[in-house]
């Protein structure tokens, strides 16, 4: 399977993207903003060909699993990037909720000069079996470009 993610607008301090599995559009991401020096918990992630795994360890995941139940098997990390270590794909609306993760939801918005994303836990619920599947095969990628339209 060919999943990506998609950069298609930036704000003043956020990158709105969107995420395909197989050319099929899943739903937004939002980021931090794109910069050439990285600032921790505050920087988009680097363009380039990256591996997904099911990460099953710490508070974000025992959270997860309170929150999802069964379904949940483990966060969705982003692994192989360069200076950047625990980046999953997660529930969360503004970029105060990212440090330096993608956040995914079916909507987005423009306020104040930065994006946000909506209804983002209904986004996860329905990305996350299909991304969980995709880091159970070890032979994963993930690519990461940038498109801007908007």
């Amino acid at each position: 399977m060919e999943t990506k993610i998609i950069r298609v607008a930036q704000g003043k301090q956020s990158t709105l993207s969107q995420l395909y599995i197989n050319g099929v559009f899943q739903c937004y991401l939002l980021e931090d903003k794109i910069r050439t020096e990285k600032i921790k918990e505050q920087t988009a992630i680097p363009t380039g060909t990256y591996s997904l795994q099911l990460n099953t360890w710490g508070a974000k995941n025992v959270n997860y699993k309170k929150a999802f139940g069964k379904v949940h098997e483990g966060m969705i990390e982003i692994t192989g990037l360069p200076n950047f270590s625990y980046v999953y794909i997660h529930t969360g609306n503004t970029i105060e909720d990212t440090a330096g993760c993608p956040l995914c939801g079916f909507g987005f918005q423009l306020i104040q000069g930065d994006y946000r994303v909506t209804q983002s836990v209904m986004a996860y619920q329905m990305i996350y079996p299909k991304l969980a599947a995709l880091a159970k095969n070890k032979a994963n990628k993930i690519s990461i470009e940038n498109n801007f339209q908007f």
